[in-house]
């Protein structure tokens, strides 16, 4: 009898701990606190390379929290629930990895599990379905597959695609450069963006493809790819709320080209100017939660942020402003209340926090500058 008295208020503890807990994350996100995780480019011998903060996303402030050591994890991206987090290690060598943590998002804390070569130079873009991750290898010219495990680590590449072609730009367009890689809001295909070759590359997508069945995550689709203009050069892919757009920013051209998104298919229907001055250095592109507004980092001349209006019926996109930041904002991410826009500034060792007007779209600079020597990749878990 006492045997089962202490068995049940063992029991009554735990799960009043665990209630406990589930209540502190609860009431973190119901007051707006995300936990930031920032990849940099490190210097050699640099102690860390992913750094962690916790966000209040209804005033701005920001805590640092941690930091774990990584070599060039140019870009990174969480699991859907938060345990895990897949960085790349961009390398021009044969070191280019994957790296896999787990992750506490209470504490900021990172745990390396594994690395895994990715048989591609320079990744740059990482993705994760939570069965398998995808890299996209900008000098490897490839994408990769790496079947998940239980435990969140990684087992070798189970696929890599290499390509072939090229564009008009003699010196950046010599071979193909993947730089982006995207699934579909249906979850049925992937896109990769080919800066080299001028194409977004699809395949089909297997849900069911896991490293215990072994099947192929990816395959060939129909069209292979999708031509884009000569020259253009494109970098980096989104898809609107509604799923019924994408956007694409392409680097050399500087241009959003918009496109009518159903079952695999990508109808052109737009091409706007993001880079107005010729810099030829346009790099990412996001779009506000409510669907109303995108925008496009330029860098290397005017570098800063392009604004435009959506046309929520047609897709349609219109110019409405411009804001200047700070050296090569190469990455940014906008807050999942709409409210802010941080960018990652690379050669000012900063990442700005700009306010975001709902109605205009329009950003304002807070001052709340974060110091951190070159960040490149910001992303949230809630």
């Amino acid at each position: 009898m006492i045997k089962k008295i202490i068995s049940i208020c063992l029991i009554g503890i735990l799960v009043g701990c665990q209630s406990k807990k589930t209540a502190q994350e609860n009431n973190k996100t119901a007051n707006g606190e995300l936990t930031m995780l920032v990849g940099t480019y490190t210097p050699a011998g640099a102690d860390a390379g992913i750094y962690t903060f916790r966000l209040n996303t209804e005033t701005g402030t920001v805590t640092p929290l941690s930091k774990a050591k990584a070599s060039n994890p140019s870009y990174l991206t969480p699991s859907a629930d938060g345990k895990f987090i897949y960085a790349v290690s961009e390398q021009a060598d044969e070191t280019a990895a994957v790296n896999a943590f787990a992750f506490d998002k209470e504490k900021g804390t990172l745990k390396k599990l594994n690395e895994q070569k990715t048989m591609g130079t320079d990744p740059c873009y990482v993705i994760t379905n939570g069965k398998n991750v995808v890299t996209a290898n900008y000098s490897g010219g490839s994408i990769s597959v790496f079947p998940i495990q239980k435990d969140g680590s990684l087992l070798p590449a189970s696929s890599v695609f290499t390509f072939e072609g090229s564009g008009p730009d003699s010196v950046r367009q010599k071979t193909p450069h993947l730089h982006c890689v995207r699934i579909t809001p249906d979850g049925k295909y992937l896109f990769a963006d080919d800066l080299g070759s001028d194409k977004i590359r699809k395949f089909n997508i297997d849900p069911q493809a896991d490293a215990t069945n072994k099947k192929p995550f990816l395959s060939i689709g129909t069209p292979s790819s999708f031509k884009l203009a000569a020259g253009s050069g494109p970098r980096h892919l989104t898809f609107a709320p509604n799923n019924r757009f994408a956007y694409l920013i392409s680097e050399l051209s500087g241009k959003v080209t918009a496109f009518e998104y159903a079952d695999g298919q990508l109808k052109e229907f737009q091409s706007i100017a993001a880079d107005t001055v010729g810099a030829h250095g346009s790099a990412d592109i996001h779009i506000s939660p409510d669907g109303k507004f995108l925008y496009a980092s330029n860098r290397l001349k005017a570098d800063g942020v392009a604004i435009f209006r959506i046309n929520e019926a047609n897709g349609m996109l219109t110019k409405v402003g411009y804001q200047l930041t700070g050296i090569h904002p190469r990455n940014f991410i906008i807050t999942p209340n709409g409210k802010f826009l941080l960018v990652a500034c690379r050669d000012s060792n900063v990442i700005q926090l700009f306010k975001r007007d709902s109605d205009t779209g329009l950003l304002t600079d807070t001052q709340k500058d974060i110091k951190l020597e070159k960040p490149v990749c910001i992303k949230f878990v809630e």
